[in-house]
């Protein structure tokens, strides 16, 4: 028997984990600038997720660590000028939490207060168990993040996919239980086997989001720049392009400048 859809005006951390009591997916994406936000609210996404992959996809960084405090303050205050509906995530970027829990706490309220974001993202478990709880007594909702974290991406050495052998798959599992345990309202798994993510989102109460983590979870998060075919390079497996842009960007480019080069822009009709 198939639950009927609720309708949310506003998405919250609780409309999240009331979704996953009631079976209905969540349907998540990144967006880092005002007029890609205004599009992905305005189509009905539940979550917008200003992740620190705009360091790799806004900045051309090769990977997330370069992106400031600062710079992703500013990418989620353009974000939350623009939607209306959903949730707004952002990550916490490396050095801004590992290690010191003060400053963890002081890195989310500056998001919280200078953004007006709803909440953050942290990678890790146990090791930053301190960091999540003293985020947490100041009320900011923390979602976690297990599996592949790019952030400790030269711990890891590669991109490949994570906890498949039992040993690590036995310690994010207990991870799992740990963010749960300590008021998390959400956990982002990335890059982990199918069969294991169903596992830990049915071991839990709080909403699993997957990005190749199979369709067991709750949810699911994509970066919008791949999803749309803006980037053409990245093909993992789990990756579905919902449109080529870079194909037709290139060739709307192209005839621009062909156009502009032969006078036929601006026609009669186009000036003044």
């Amino acid at each position: 028997m198939s639950t009927a859809k609720k309708e949310y005006k506003r998405i919250t951390v609780k409309s999240l984990i009331e979704m996953k009591k009631n079976g209905e997916k969540i349907a998540m994406l990144t967006a880092y600038d005002y007029s890609m936000a205004k599009i992905v609210d305005h189509a009905g996404i539940d979550v917008i997720l200003v992740g620190d992959s705009a360091s790799n996809v806004m900045a051309g960084h090769e990977t997330t660590l370069p992106i400031t405090l600062d710079q992703m303050i500013y990418h989620a205050s353009s974000v939350v000028r623009a939607i209306e509906r959903c949730l707004v995530l952002v990550d916490l970027p490396f050095g801004t939490y590992q290690g010191n829990s003060r400053k963890a706490l002081e890195s989310a309220i500056r998001i919280m207060k200078e953004s007006g974001a709803h909440a953050v993202k942290l990678e890790g478990g146990a090791e930053i168990s301190e960091s999540i709880s003293r985020i947490l007594t100041a009320g900011i909702p923390v979602m976690g993040h297990l599996g592949l974290t790019p952030q400790s991406i030269y711990k890891f050495g590669t991109y490949t996919v994570r906890a498949k052998e039992q040993e690590e798959a036995a310690k994010l599992k207990k991870d799992a239980k740990l963010l749960e345990e300590l008021g998390c309202f959400g956990l982002v798994l990335e890059k982990v086997p199918a069969t294991l993510a169903k596992e830990v989102a049915e071991s839990i109460s709080i909403p699993v989001v997957g990005i190749g983590a199979g369709n067991g979870v709750d949810g699911q998060v994509l970066v919008i720049h791949d999803m749309l075919g803006m980037t053409h390079e990245f093909n993992p497996r789990f990756l579905r392009r919902y449109l080529d842009l870079y194909s037709e960007m290139n060739g709307a480019f192209k005839q621009y400048i062909d156009d502009v080069k032969s006078k036929d822009f601006p026609n009669e009709k186009e000036q003044y």
